[in-house]
């Protein structure tokens, strides 16, 4: 066991988000300013630092009102949410495997709880540290060394995986592990890689070696 706690980010990596994400994206930036955005555009400071820094950069002047359209189309479509192919199975080795296991989100933690209620995992989870706990947000390091500060972890026999440069940046700056998942469909494999995780993985199992 090379890491006795192991920490992820929520969406994009334990549930299958981002079409959701991306949809509701298109709904407030549409209803709101009443303009196109390419999908890149709309995603590219998803993971990072929370919903109203991810308006901000779209938007300064309609931040309040992008959030609270936003938040009315998505939180509704949790409803529909599935965890990421083969994640579920991997978290419950992961965890009889002796690790312990913790989220660290850009969301608020009443939505993770949203998503908690269609995917029934909260159980394999000892802790779980939302983007409203903290003064400051990934790419900062202080959510993540909150969890492991909750846990008793020592960081440097920490891993945090997640699919957003943010969550590489974060990973690195808290001193933890830092690996990078391709399969959230958020963020290309370029941008993962141009962060230098300790490593990246395709697929869920593959976890299991490198944890």
């Amino acid at each position: 066991m090379r890491f006795g706690t192991v920490l992820f980010d929520f969406d994009g990596t334990v549930v299958d988000s981002g079409a959701i994400i991306l949809a509701s994206m298109r709904h407030a930036t549409r209803e709101v300013l009443g303009r196109e955005y390419s999908d890149a555009e709309l995603m590219q400071t998803v993971g990072g630092p929370g919903l109203e820094a991810q308006m901000h950069a779209l938007a300064p002047d309609h931040v309040a009102r992008l959030v609270d359209v936003y938040r009315a189309h998505n939180e509704p479509l949790h409803g529909e949410l599935e965890a990421c192919a083969g994640m579920e199975a991997v978290l419950v080795r992961l965890r009889d495997g002796g690790r312990r296991l913790g989220i660290v989100s850009a969301k608020r933690r009443s939505t993770v709880e949203l998503g908690f209620a269609r995917v029934p995992i909260a159980h394999l989870f000892e802790t779980v540290v939302g983007g409203d706990e903290t003064e400051l947000q990934k790419p900062n390091p202080e959510p993540l060394l909150l969890a492991a500060e909750r846990l008793g972890a020592d960081p440097e026999d920490t891993a945090y995986v997640g699919d957003s440069p943010f969550d590489i940046r974060a990973a690195k700056a808290a001193g933890m592990f830092a690996v990078g998942v391709t399969w959230g469909r958020i963020h290309d494999r370029a941008k993962l890689e141009a962060e230098e995780p300790n490593v990246i993985v395709d697929s869920p199992e593959e976890l299991l070696g490198v944890l």
